[in-house]
């Protein structure tokens, strides 16, 4: 079975040298057009944060689908909270009525993690490509001679393919430095998304247990793991977080879920900016609501007109069932004349 599963991991990691190869020999060949070196480490190096640059764009629209998953799970913990306290005792029903509410918010707990895990086969494939080249092996598009080239080229005064066990002490030096930056921008990436884009109802439960487990968790992995790597990932792996953190900085900037302090900071921003217009009596903030009838106010009568009464703005209907006053004298002496 162990057998098995590293046959299966042996194919697949085949399968990822050539786009990994590809990618890194295309910006190499570009770097090399352009008047570098194309056995200076430099050449080398940024042609592996050209692959970054490269892999990071192609996974754009799973990080977009992870900031919506993300701002969903954190909109949705008053009511994950609601499940606990009605079927905390049944964890089986919890559990449905979960899945049931995530599938009615159209999100993934799990969808948060997509570009990570999928960047994981990458980053090892890099990992083989560049220690191959170490050891004389040239791997997916790389040829023996491009491959002892990138074995030999040296950046920041080591090697491409050096690694923190090697015994010079300037070797350990820049493979701790490269070690602790891709550390903390592991570390501050995390702390920028829990700090500025969630609200603060979203900081207590489940999901804010595992925000803060990947916090502390993630950051501790990579520094025990990277001085296994070469000086070659280690500079793929910090520019990805680099990456990462300048991306998901434009993402809660400009659209930030609401009710966290970066959604009420870009409110101040627009207001500043006249963006966001202040409710006002005269301009009340909700206008939905279909505005109350006005009371239709009297018109001004003049001093005559009031003294006169109802008369003057009309007859009423009792009025015209009485005689006109010019008409009673005629009826007056009519009755006389019967009289006489």
């Amino acid at each position: 079975m162990f057998d098995a599963i590293v046959d299966f991991f042996d194919t697949i990691m085949q399968v990822l040298y050539y786009p990994v190869s590809g990618i890194m020999l295309a910006w190499h060949w570009l770097f090399s057009q352009l008047g570098l070196d194309p056995d200076s480490g430099w050449t080398w190096a940024l042609s592996i944060i050209g692959l970054t640059i490269t892999i990071r764009m192609l996974l754009i629209p799973l990080f977009v689908k992870q900031i919506k998953a993300s701002r969903n799970m954190q909109l949705l913990q008053p009511k994950i909270r609601e499940l606990q306290k009605k079927y905390g005792h049944d964890r089986e029903r919890m559990a449905q009525e979960q899945m049931k509410l995530f599938r009615e918010a159209n999100t993934n707990p799990f969808a948060s993690c997509l570009p990570l895990l999928l960047q994981m086969p990458i980053f090892f494939a890099l990992f083989r490509v560049i220690n191959g080249a170490a050891n004389g092996t040239a791997h997916g598009f790389l040829s023996p001679e491009q491959a002892e080239s990138m074995s030999q080229a040296t950046f920041l005064g080591v090697q491409i393919a050096s690694q923190f066990t090697d015994p010079t002490v300037h070797v350990k030096i820049v493979c701790a430095v490269l070690v602790v930056l891709m550390t903390a921008t592991t570390f501050l990436t995390q702390r920028q998304l829990m700090s500025k884009n969630m609200p603060a109802d979203a900081l207590t439960g489940p999901y804010a247990q595992q925000q803060k487990l990947l916090l502390y968790v993630l950051p501790f992995v990579f520094a025990i793991s990277g001085i296994a790597f070469p000086v070659g990932v280690l500079l793929y792996w910090t520019t990805s977080n680099a990456w990462t953190m300048g991306q998901q900085f434009y993402v809660i900037r400009n659209n930030p879920a609401p009710g966290t302090p970066a959604f009420e900071a870009k409110r101040e921003r627009d207001k500043r900016r006249g963006k966001l217009q202040e409710p006002t009596p005269e301009a009340p903030a909700i206008e939905d609501k279909p505005a109350a009838p006005r009371r239709q106010q009297p018109k001004k009568q003049s001093r005559e007109q009031r003294k006169k009464g109802p008369a003057s703005q009309g007859q009423s209907p009792a009025a015209d069932s009485q005689p006109d006053s010019d008409d009673a004298p005629d009826d007056e002496a009519g009755q006389g004349g019967a009289k006489s």
